[in-house]
């Protein structure tokens, strides 16, 4: 298990003092999406272990061209860094938070590109309603077509079809429905991060204390090596009769 030395005291009290000063800030304009300070150093890559701590589910998604996507597509074969989104979030210790993290840990990844075509990112949409194919498309930009490192934006057909996927990830939120009670959007959700391994096992789940690109890369090298570790421990596969010596 990863172990961490923090002052607790100093994390917690950089988090309120950001807190309170979002809420003071118009809903309109987010502002800077500053990280809390944290006072902790990343431990080198390898020298400890991240624990399973569950499996990810399937859904049916759609991705920015409108396509139907399998979420287990998008949680195995590589490396995964998945997490929940608006593309009109205004807390900017939210959603606009989370961006900047990861485009901050994308430029570190791409620096190594044995080390990026291992990973991808996934940005699952919290509001289907108005995060259509076209809109998560546009706010993707170009990072969803940039080849260097895989970054998918998907979104659901509706609330009914999200909400056992939040409900997968363990992911609270608060849904706002319309006088019949019908579902029409999710609100209020707490940012986090979920790093997921290459056969689909969550391994990690960042906070905003914890989402930092320093932790994060090291946590995907250590993967990297864990992966590289027992790819090196499987016996040979057996030959064919016909590759046999005669």
């Amino acid at each position: 298990m990863k172990t961490i030395c923090v002052r607790a005291a100093s994390v917690i009290a950089a988090v309120a003092a950001l807190l309170t000063a979002a809420a003071a800030q118009s809903a309109v304009d987010p502002g800077a999406a500053t990280a809390p300070r944290t006072e902790f150093v990343a431990p080198q890559p390898g020298t400890y272990q991240l624990q399973e701590i569950q499996p990810t589910g399937d859904a049916e998604l759609l991705d920015a061209s409108g396509r139907a996507r399998h979420l287990s597509e998008l949680t195995h074969g590589k490396i995964t860094l998945l997490t929940f989104f608006y593309t009109s979030c205004p807390d900017p210790l939210g959603c606009p938070f989370g961006y900047v993290t990861l485009t901050q840990l994308r430029e570190r990844l791409i620096a190594d590109p044995r080390l990026a075509q291992a990973v991808r990112f996934v940005n699952v949409s919290l509001d289907p309603h108005n995060d259509t194919p076209a809109a998560i498309r546009q706010y993707a930009g170009r990072l969803a077509t940039d080849s260097r490192l895989e970054w998918s934006f998907v979104t659901a057909r509706s609330i009914a079809r999200l909400l056992p996927v939040l409900e997968d990830f363990g992911q609270d939120v608060s849904v706002e429905t319309d006088p019949r009670g019908r579902a029409t959007r999710v609100m209020h959700h707490m940012l986090k991060v979920f790093l997921i391994d290459g056969r689909g096992m969550v391994r990690e789940i960042y906070s905003l204390a914890f989402l930092q690109p320093e932790m994060m890369l090291s946590d995907i090298q250590t993967l990297v090596m864990e992966r590289s570790a027992v790819t090196a421990a499987a016996p040979p596969a057996p030959r064919r009769a016909d590759q046999l010596p005669k």
